[in-house]
């Protein structure tokens, strides 16, 4: 081999070393991105007699924990959306209107950093906190109808989605929430 051709290959080497360090270091800045997607039948409980509504939700996405806002929610990174329905007519709070039947899709809007919250609304339920990390998400999100086209139904909607329970005082699993909804029951997976 001549001398060219061994520095000729040298550089080459050197050269694809760099593009791989060079590829590395965004993938590794990203490592703070979480993915997450989840299915729930069944999401209701508020009020406290249970006969304010039911939804059905169901989605995923990616976002960030470290750039959640609840000053400016819409600034964090997130993109989620997914499917809804209203099972039944929704009687209060920000999807009041939602008839049984009614509802095609939702995306998110923003990540809040947290999020104050009540399954049932219920005088005597204890109100809790959520908080936004690498195993709960608080979005604020934007629901949609049929036949409104990009016009968003029902807007600034809170969703909290976590892989454990949010309610341990209440019986069964309550690892998905919608804000004057309720709670329910959600299949859900977290990824980073």
């Amino acid at each position: 081999m001549s001398r060219t051709t061994i520095g000729a290959s040298l550089a080459a080497v050197v050269a694809m070393a760099a593009a791989v360090l060079v590829l590395v270091v965004p993938a590794n800045a990203a490592s703070s991105l979480v993915g997450v997607g989840f299915n729930a039948p069944s999401i209701a409980g508020f009020p406290g007699d249970f006969s304010g509504g039911k939804a059905f939700l169901t989605g995923g996405g990616a976002y960030d924990p470290a750039t959640a806002s609840n000053d400016d929610p819409e600034s964090a990174f997130v993109h989620s959306s997914g499917g809804f329905r209203c099972l039944e007519e929704v009687q209060q709070g920000p999807l009041q209107g939602c008839l049984g039947g009614q509802g095609i899709r939702w995306d998110t809007d923003g990540l809040l950093q947290s999020t104050r919250f009540k399954c049932t609304g219920a005088a005597t339920e204890a109100g809790k906190t959520a908080v936004t990390d690498e195993h709960t998400a608080v979005l604020k999100s934007d629901f949609y109808r049929a036949g409104d086209g990009n016009d968003a139904s029902f807007k600034g909607v809170q969703v909290i989605v976590s892989d454990h329970d949010l309610a341990p005082a209440i019986d069964g699993l309550q690892n998905i929430w919608i804000q004057q909804v309720g709670c329910g029951t959600a299949n859900v997976n977290f990824s980073s």
